[in-house]
């Protein structure tokens, strides 16, 4: 059964002891980020917390409670997503992605259940009274200083909404988008819009100013869990959002039209921030903000949002989350993606058995990948492949290694890795687009790259030396020892980190 609310979701967690509620009076401004973040940094992610009593930046407090770190481990983020494990949704894209029209009416038939699966997934207008819009703010009632907005760090320039589903439309297309970006209070009515111009809403907004026409934008805060996480997801501009949530929650989403502005948001939303994009208005100053690279993003020019509704349910929970010097939050939506999204990678590059993005390499700085190499140049044909794959072409470095590697583990990864290269030989670099928040590339949004090749070398490839295999016990032994172990007094039998490396 498909989880519908953030309230039901945090309900969920609280059952399942993966939620503690600080009940202690907490200031929005710097303290709740400095908790959140001890908790982050605790093994396994921490649990997720409801702060019930938030100081708001004029001392007063908090209408409503605030909840953070609610996808912060491995197993809130599959409970969020409500399987047992991330690879069950690969699994499931897999599936669809081979399925094949099998021969005899009796087959046919048999795909009928799948193919009325697939048809569920569109998101469905809600009829009657949104829960969202319970509560109306409109004219002088809209005041987002009675939001528990949280200022995160220090030289950040305000408080600001981390955790987002901005809704916007292509106005060619008329195709919506559903994106998750940092946004900061500039006022009690305004807002700064931090879209970077690799996102699909700036593409919108782009067209859009160049029309000389206004940008409905809506901003909306908590829903259920898939919808939450799909604002995050890498999907092509003409997949919806809410479709995809909807696949993932195996139940269509429910949409309701906004109050003043002409698109449509989750009628189960806690918080609808509605309002409009003006291109006649100059751009404001957005940041500083303490990013998802451990560094402090620099303050830059962002278009302003004029708010003119706000709506909510009766009894709202606010979501939040921060980034910083990593893990945090973010990685576990991050690792979800990378599970996610597994099988639609391999579709165009089939030699691709896994990769991972390893929290310090904060999503697009280290990506290591391992395939299944048949040719000569086979890793460098996947490192152009991988570079010209949507925002894959923002990864910094890629390693690429066989099969065998276990690249979850990044221990293991660079073991094999750093044991395999020549530098010289197995280095290439390119240049190309890079993140907007990397600090370090040469120019804002533009700089190089490098492709390790750490995969077993060809003769083809210029090496004429034998390759080595990798130590490792034999089977027989390996169950002696099994069978003795737990009378040797030891404890826990250490295990080597795989089996079978010798490849």
């Amino acid at each position: 059964m498909s989880i519908d609310t953030l309230s039901d979701f945090i309900a969920q967690l609280e059952r399942a002891g993966e939620l503690i509620r600080v009940t202690h009076p907490v200031s929005a401004n710097l303290e709740l980020c400095e908790i959140a973040d001890r908790v982050m940094k605790q093994p396994g992610g921490g649990k997720a917390l409801l702060f019930e009593h938030v100081i708001l930046m004029d001392g007063t407090r908090s209408a409503f409670p605030v909840a953070i770190n609610l996808f912060g481990s491995m197993r809130r983020m599959s409970m969020s997503l409500g399987v047992e494990s991330l690879d069950d949704v690969s699994a499931r894209i897999t599936e669809l992605l081979e399925m094949k029209v099998p021969e005899g009416l009796l087959g046919k038939l048999s795909m009928l259940p799948r193919l009325l699966e697939v048809g569920k997934f569109p998101p469905r207008m809600k009829r009657g009274s949104a829960p969202s819009q319970e509560v109306v703010w409109q004219g002088d009632d809209v005041n987002l200083d009675k939001l528990p907005l949280i200022k995160c760090w220090p030289e950040d320039g305000g408080a600001y909404i981390t955790f987002p589903m901005v809704i916007t439309r292509d106005p060619k297309r008329g195709i919506r988008n559903v994106g998750m970006y940092r946004i900061m209070q500039t006022g009690k009515k305004t807002l700064a819009m931090h879209w970077q111009r690799h996102k699909v809403g700036a593409a919108h907004w782009r067209e859009m100013a160049e029309r000389g026409e206004k940008m409905p934008v809506c901003i909306a805060l908590g829903a259920d869990p898939p919808s939450m996480y799909s604002a995050s997801a890498p999907l092509p501009p003409t997949i919806d959002e809410f479709l995809f949530a909807g696949f993932l929650r195996k139940a269509p989403v429910s949409l309701t039209k906004a109050v003043t502005c002409d698109l449509e948001v989750p009628a189960e939303a806690d918080f609808v921030i509605e309002g409009y994009i003006d291109p006649a208005d100059a751009l404001v100053m957005e940041g500083p903000f303490g990013d998802h690279t451990g560094f402090y993003s620099l303050a830059d020019l962002y278009p302003q949002v004029h708010v003119t509704a706000i709506t909510m349910r009766k009894n709202p929970i606010l979501p939040t989350t921060i980034v910083g010097r990593p893990p945090m939050e973010d990685f576990y939506l991050g690792h979800a993606t990378e599970r996610i999204f597994l099988p639609l990678l391999k579709l165009t590059i089939p030699e691709i058995v896994d990769y991972h993005m390893p929290a310090e390499g904060i999503f697009h700085n280290l990506v290591f990948v391992s395939i299944k190499k048949e040719y000569p140049g086979q890793a460098y044909k996947v490192m152009n492949a991988l570079w010209g794959q949507g925002l894959m072409s923002l990864a910094k470095v890629l390693v690429i290694v066989d099969a065998w590697v276990n690249v979850r583990d990044p221990q293991e990864a660079w073991w094999v890795a750093l044991n395999n290269i020549d530098p010289e030989r197995d280095a290439r670099f390119t240049m190309g687009p890079v993140d907007v928040l990397d600090h370090s590339s040469r120019t804002f949004t533009y700089g190089s790259k490098m492709g390790l090749d750490a995969t077993r070398k060809f003769p083809e490839e210029g090496f004429t030396r034998e390759w080595p295999a990798v130590i490792e016990m034999d089977d027989a032994t390996k169950r002696k020892v099994d069978a003795k172990w737990n009378m040797l007094g030891l404890g826990e039998a250490g295990r080597g980190k795989r089996d079978g490396g010798n490849q």
